[in-house]
């Protein structure tokens, strides 16, 4: 098995699943997960080329947040469109990806990972609630590369 496949169990993985659903659940905002071996190179550079090869910058309200791990590299960008950046305060990125990073220094990827989820949920639920006729734009799955 390769190190993405053994990152998160398939239990993991719902449970991530889970808190995306629930995180989405009062928002019109978008989350996505991606996992990849490796960035092999300028890991935000690549976390910007994931966020638009997911089409996660074609959601209505520029409110999608992409979390990408690049596990090989041990790193992970938590990056947010236009519309969430302009709104959320301007630590909140970091606060976020210290708080999952106090998780995964444990090794406890799956609580990092959810945690930072549900996070940007509150966020994206204070600033773009959940309207009659919102619709989940983008899949819940956690995609790999």
């Amino acid at each position: 098995m390769s190190q993405i496949e053994d990152f998160l169990s398939k239990e993991d993985e719902q449970e991530i699943i889970e808190a995306i659903r629930v995180a989405e659940q009062n928002t019109s905002g978008e989350i996505r997960v991606h996992i990849e071996k490796t960035s092999n190179g300028d890991i935000f550079d690549r976390a910007m080329e994931v966020f638009h090869y997911l089409k996660m910058d074609n959601t209505k309200e520029q409110n999608g947040v992409l979390i990408y791990l690049a596990v090989e590299d041990k790193s992970f960008v938590i990056y947010g469109d236009k519309g969430i950046n302009d709104v959320v305060p301007n630590n909140f990125w970091d606060s976020t990806k210290d708080l999952m990073q106090s998780h995964f220094m444990n090794g406890n990827f799956k609580k990092g990972i959810s945690e930072g989820v549900l996070k940007a949920g509150k966020q994206l639920e204070t600033y773009f609630p959940w309207r009659h006729g919102d619709v989940n734009e983008l899949s819940n799955e956690i995609s790999k590369g």
